[in-house]
């Protein structure tokens, strides 16, 4: 089978940084499906693993965390598929990834594809709707039956991936007045676009920014953006018992003392940790992802997608990293169709 990997950890300018290369197509065994990946999406965290760093692998590695398809085999202990359904997921980041022409995948952590949308657009939203679901329902408490209707949230980068799908549920599920900061005009149109009530501008004063929109403090924070950076604007605009939640990795110790004597929470999300460790609940993941197409189908969710790129291929898949790494993109980039042999 094609597929695009890499032996060495390089910069995404050297054409060894990602190849086009064959695989033997791999056979699905317990809860596995085999998927025939039609569309590919691309993450900071395909980035980050790819970064230069020291090392080789000896076998290639398989990058990608999104993906939608059809399921062409099954392990002998699925539930939940068949042979023929549409499928899309966010995948395992201990596993092979989704840059590969078909893919092995926990029936636990997969959904079933909207049927409105087609394969690159449905691609588009997996692994942000996952990190967005769990950040907002599961880490931040927020209840997504509209019991927390009016209450306030702060999305620190809303234009990206993850902001596209979190302003989208605050809004439109959860009822929340929401306040997504971006920094361009265009970046600015599509927070208001998918349902930001205000958009602020992250490079000023949050504090400032917020004050000047006649608010002082929010109820919660969504961050997707340099927590070190916002650490300290986050503490300070936290309403009191307020909750903060991070997607993104602190490289310096944080002050948490600065949350004390507001009694306010501070959670990670790391949308990884129930496939990584198999935990218990493991397949709330298949169900958030059956919900997010039900959104979708309903009319009530759209997808993120920004960009398409055709066909997947290493020189493609370039490019999106590249796209990634300048941290400018909007939505989702995402790749669809393998060349025809």
């Amino acid at each position: 089978m094609r597929a695009v990997g890499l032996y060495q950890y390089l910069p995404i300018e050297n054409e060894l940084s990602l190849m086009d290369i064959e695989m033997d197509r791999p056979q699905p065994t317990g809860k596995d499906l085999l998927v025939n990946v039609r569309a590919i999406s691309v993450n900071p965290v395909d980035t980050k693993v790819r970064a230069p760093k020291s090392g080789t692998e000896t076998t290639p590695r398989i990058l990608g965390w999104d993906a939608a398809g059809e399921v062409i085999a099954i392990g002998p202990d699925v539930q939940s598929y068949a042979i023929g359904d549409q499928v899309f997921y966010a995948g395992d980041i201990t596993r092979s990834g989704s840059n590969s022409e078909y893919q092995l995948v926990d029936e636990r952590i997969v959904g079933r594809m909207p049927t409105r949308l087609d394969y690159p657009a449905a691609a588009a939203l997996p692994l942000t709707a996952i990190t967005a679901w769990e950040a907002l329902f599961d880490r931040l408490g927020i209840s997504r039956h509209g019991d927390d209707e009016g209450k306030s949230i702060l999305i620190i980068g809303g234009a990206g991936g993850v902001g596209s799908i979190a302003i989208q549920l605050a809004n439109k599920v959860a009822k929340l007045n929401v306040i997504a900061t971006a920094s361009r005009k265009e970046s600015r149109a599509w927070c208001l676009k998918l349902g930001a009530n205000k958009v602020i501008n992250h490079r000023n004063s949050l504090a400032e920014e917020l004050t000047s929109q006649g608010i002082d403090t929010v109820d919660y924070i969504s961050c997707l953006n340099n927590t070190d950076q916002h650490w300290g604007a986050m503490a300070q605009v936290i309403t009191p018992q307020g909750r903060i939640c991070s997607i993104v990795e602190t490289k310096e110790p944080v002050d948490l003392g600065a949350l004390k004597s507001k009694s306010a929470t501070f959670v990670w999300e790391f949308m990884f940790t129930r496939s990584m460790y198999q935990t218990a609940d493991m397949i709330e993941q298949q169900r958030l992802l059956n919900m997010i197409a039900d959104l979708v189908d309903n009319g009530e969710l759209a997808t993120t997608l920004n960009q398409v790129i055709r066909p997947i291929s290493a020189e493609n898949l370039r490019q999106a990293h590249a796209l990634i790494e300048q941290g400018h993109s909007i939505g989702k980039v995402v790749l669809a169709d393998w060349l025809k042999k």
